[in-house]
C-alpha cells in the first residue's frame, strides 16, 4: 500500500492564502511569502494531515492556472530556493508535498505563445498549440485563432501530442522530482486531456519513484477511465462531494448511500480505488455556506473521514470560514489567512483533528470493505471491514433521538465516548442523539494476538521478572508471586494481594480466554465484587496483570451500565 492510500490531505491555495497581488508584474520585486508555509507545519501535524496539496505555484500572471514558466516559482510567492527549504521542512515533519500541474493550457505570456504572436506563421512554436488557424481571429485580435480552455482565451491549449511539448513538460516535472523531491502532482482539467499523455506521464514518473502520486481533476464520467494501472492513481470524486452536502440539505440519505454503494459496495465500480474525497475546494462554495444547517457539519465531516478514499481538508474550512462562488469570481473561496492569528482551539478544528487521527488508528478506515447496513431518509448506517477490524458509522439527521438496531455478533465500542454496546441475540441496539454521528469499532476475534500467555504462564512470567530483579531469598512456595518493581505497591500488603489482586488476575484471564473464543458468557461477578469492594487502585492492579490491556477492555466493559461503571471507565480511559 502506497503512502497516498493512507494519507489525510490538506489543500492550500498559496496565491490566495498569502495575500498575493491579483496580477503579476514581471519587473516587480520577489516576495518570499512561500516561507510562511513552514509556520503551518505544527497546525497540519495537530490536524493529523500527512500530505499538503498546493495550488499552482509556477510563474504566472494572474491566478496561477495561466502558467508562464514551468521551471520557476511565482515571484509573488518566492524563489526556487525558498521552495526547496519548504519541501525539506515538510518532509522532516513527515508531510508529503503535492503540486498542481496545469498541463492542459498555458497563459498568453508563455514564451512559446509570445513567439507565435511575434512570428505568426513562421514561428517555430506554431504546432505547440491546438487549433491554430490563421484564417480566423481571436478575441484579442491576434491575427489568428486557437483552442483554449472552455472559452477562456487567456488560457491557451497546449498540443500535448507534439513530442517537443511533451519533452518540455517532462523535463520540468523531472526537475521538480529530482531537485526538489516533490511527492505527487494534481493534474488540472484532467478530463480535457488525451489519455495518451497520462500514459506517457505515468511511465515517466513511476520509473523515478513508484510511489509518486498522480491525481486527476475529473468532474463527470467514469473515473476508471482516468484512474487505472496505465494512467492515474486517483481522481477527484465530485459525485460523492455533491452527494454529501445534498443528502444533508434534502434530509435524504438515500442519495449519498446510493453513490457510496455504487462506487464501493460489493459490486462497486471503484472498489479498491483510492478516490480523492472532499467537501469543498478552491473552485466551489465553502461547505459552511453550502450546508443549510451548520449543526450538520460534525456529522458530515465524520462521513468524509470514514468513507473509502483519501479525505481532504481545504484550508480555512477547519475554522468554519465562509466563502461563496458568485458573480463569476472565486476570490472569496481563496482568502488570505495568517496561521498565527487563528484560533487553535476551535471546536470544528478539534473535531476534524480527532477524526483524522482516528482514521490513522483504525485499519478498517484505510483499507476496509464498504457495506451498507441501514438507509432511511434521516438515518444512515454503514460499516467498513478488514481482517483486523469492523468499524460501523451511524448517523442521525433528525432533531430527535432515534433508536435503531442492526445485526452484529461482536460488541462495539464508541471510539469517541467510550460507550460499549453488546449484542443481544446477535443484534446491536443504538439510540442516536439528535444531529449526531456515532463511530463504533470492534476488533475481530480471529485476529487477536494468540501470543499472550495464559493464566499459568502469566504467573510464571511475573515470578521470573521478580527473580531477575530481587536478591535470592528463601521461598516457601515456588509459585508464590514475589513483590518487587512494578509490584512494589503490595510490599507488606500480601494479604491484600491474595484477597484482591490474584482474583483480579484470575478473572481477567478468564474473561480474556472467553473473549478469544467469542463466547461472552457472563462476568465472574464474585471476583469483580472483591475488586470493587476493596477500593483498590485499578491502575495498580492492571500493572500487575499485564503491560498491555487493550485486549481486556471490551471484556471488562461488558459491565457497562452496572454498579461497576466507575471501575470500567477508569480502565477504558487509561
Amino acid at each position: 500500500m502506497y503512502w497516498y492510500e493512507q494519507a489525510n490531505c490538506y489543500h492550500l491555495y498559496p496565491l490566495g492564502c498569502f495575500g498575493c497581488e491579483n496580477h503579476h508584474i514581471a519587473s516587480s520585486q520577489i516576495k518570499h511569502r512561500m516561507l510562511e508555509l513552514i509556520d503551518w507545519i505544527p497546525h497540519l501535524q495537530e490536524l493529523g494531515m500527512d500530505a499538503l496539496y498546493l495550488g499552482p505555484i509556477f510563474e504566472s500572471k494572474e491566478h496561477g492556472y495561466d502558467t508562464i514558466d514551468y521551471f520557476t516559482i511565482d515571484h509573488r510567492l518566492g524563489t526556487n530556493a525558498d521552495f526547496k527549504q519548504v519541501v525539506s521542512a515538510f518532509h522532516q515533519a513527515g508531510i508529503k508535498i503535492i503540486l498542481d500541474g496545469v498541463f492542459h493550457h498555458v497563459g498568453r505570456d508563455f514564451f512559446a505563445f509570445q513567439d507565435l504572436l511575434q512570428n505568426t506563421e513562421s514561428s517555430l512554436y506554431r504546432n505547440w498549440f491546438e487549433g491554430v488557424a490563421f484564417t480566423q481571429d481571436s478575441p484579442y485580435h491576434d491575427g489568428f485563432s486557437y483552442a483554449c480552455w472552455e472559452g477562456h482565451y487567456n488560457l491557451v491549449k497546449l498540443n500535448l501530442a507534439n513530442e517537443e511539448v511533451l519533452d518540455y513538460l517532462l523535463k520540468a516535472i523531472q526537475m521538480w522530482i529530482e531537485e526538489f523531491q516533490i511527492d505527487g502532482l494534481r493534474l488540472d482539467a484532467a478530463n480535457c486531456i488525451a489519455f495518451s499523455f497520462f500514459e506517457q506521464l505515468r511511465t515517466f514518473v513511476k520509473a523515478k519513484r513508484a510511489d509518486f502520486f498522480l491525481l486527476g481533476e475529473v468532474i463527470h464520467g467514469d473515473y476508471n477511465r482516468w484512474a487505472n494501472a496505465q494512467m492515474l492513481d486517483s481522481t477527484t470524486n465530485y459525485e460523492v462531494y455533491k452527494g454529501l452536502y445534498s443528502s444533508f440539505n434534502s434530509r435524504n440519505f438515500f442519495e449519498i448511500a446510493y453513490s457510496l454503494n455504487r462506487q464501493f459496495g460489493d459490486r462497486g465500480i471503484y472498489r479498491g480505488l483510492p478516490l480523492y474525497q472532499f467537501v469543498d475546494n478552491h473552485d466551489v462554495t465553502r461547505i459552511c455556506d453550502q450546508l443549510q444547517d451548520p449543526f450538520d457539519l460534525q456529522a458530515l465531516y465524520a462521513l468524509l473521514f470514514t468513507i473509502p478514499g483519501i479525505p481532504s481538508i481545504y484550508y480555512g474550512s477547519e475554522w468554519g470560514i465562509h466563502g461563496k462562488k458568485e458573480y463569476g469570481s472565486d476570490a472569496s473561496l481563496r482568502p488570505a489567512i495568517a496561521i498565527k492569528q487563528q484560533n487553535r482551539s476551535h471546536e470544528l478544528l478539534s473535531w476534524i483533528s480527532e477524526l483524522a487521527h482516528l482514521r490513522k488508528e483504525h485499519p478498517a478506515l484505510i483499507s476496509g470493505d464498504y457495506a451498507q447496513v441501514i438507509v432511511r431518509n434521516e438515518q444512515f448506517v454503514f460499516q467498513r471491514t478488514c481482517p483486523k477490524e469492523r468499524f460501523c458509522v451511524a448517523c442521525n439527521l433528525d432533531e430527535q433521538p432515534y433508536t435503531l438496531a442492526f445485526s452484529s455478533d461482536l460488541p462495539l465500542c464508541d471510539v469517541i465516548h467510550h460507550a460499549l454496546y453488546f449484542p443481544e441475540n446477535e443484534e446491536i441496539t443504538l439510540t442516536l442523539p439528535p444531529k449526531s454521528c456515532i463511530l463504533l469499532s470492534s476488533m475481530l476475534a480471529e485476529e487477536k494476538d494468540d501470543s499472550l500467555p495464559d493464566e499459568d504462564a502469566l504467573v510464571m512470567q511475573i515470578n521470573e521478572h521478580a527473580k531477575e530483579n530481587l536478591p535470592q531469598a528463601e521461598q516457601s512456595d515456588p509459585n508464590e508471586i514475589i513483590i518487587n518493581g512494578i509490584y512494589r505497591h503490595f510490599k507488606d500488603k500480601e494479604e491484600l494481594f491474595a484477597r484482591v489482586v490474584q482474583p483480579a488476575i484470575d478473572a481477567l484471564m478468564s474473561w480474556y480466554n472467553r473473549y478469544r473464543e467469542v463466547d461472552y458468557g457472563f462476568l465472574r461477578e464474585e471476583r469483580l465484587d472483591e475488586v470493587w469492594n476493596s477500593g483498590a487502585d485499578v491502575e495498580m492492579i492492571l500493572q500487575v496483570v499485564y503491560p498491555n490491556f487493550d485486549l481486556f477492555k471490551l471484556i471488562i466493559c461488558k459491565a457497562e451500565g452496572t454498579r461497576y461503571a466507575h471501575f470500567i471507565h477508569e480502565l477504558v480511559e487509561m
